[in-house]
């Protein structure tokens, strides 16, 4: 799950009541689904700074919450407002993402660089999603082979 770290970084949600903040503000249909139809409580997530100096993973975290409205489609001062959402039929869901722990940051090019991950979504040229599946076999690749290294 990409944030952007000026908006929601690792350390930000970290310093959160309970480590946890509500996924907002996803506007593809896409994302939303895998957000909607894919997620589970408990899943794992690779935290990941965008549009920043260096992105790339910078904590691991993990799904603590179903699916529900996301309540800044129905704000016509938020910048997610969705005119054509209602609150019988929102389109637009987030869920609860609990902060597990900061890792050393894994820049983007790094990850490039294991043959292993490269078939990874978050890594395809022209990706814009900002919620992409992740395989058990990355998943394991990520957190034992890059994360368990030192900063």
């Amino acid at each position: 799950m990409k944030s952007e770290p000026d908006e929601c970084s690792i350390d930000d949600v970290i310093a959160m009541r309970g480590h946890k903040v509500p996924w907002f503000g996803v506007r593809n249909y896409q994302a939303r689904n895998f957000m909607r139809d894919e997620m589970r409580v408990g899943d794992g997530v690779l935290f990941y700074h965008s549009s920043c100096a260096q992105p790339g993973i910078a904590g691991l975290a993990e799904v603590a919450s179903k699916p529900y409205p996301d309540q800044t489609q129905f704000d016509p001062a938020s910048t997610y407002y969705d005119p054509k959402s209602t609150r019988d039929e929102p389109r637009w869901v987030n869920v609860d993402v609990k902060a597990l722990r900061k890792t050393r940051l894994v820049p983007i090019d790094e990850l490039r660089a294991h043959a292993e991950l490269s078939d990874m979504v978050v890594l395809r040229r022209g990706n814009r999603l900002s919620i992409t599946p992740v395989t058990e076999t990355e998943w394991k690749f990520i957190s034992k082979r890059l994360l368990s290294k030192p900063a």
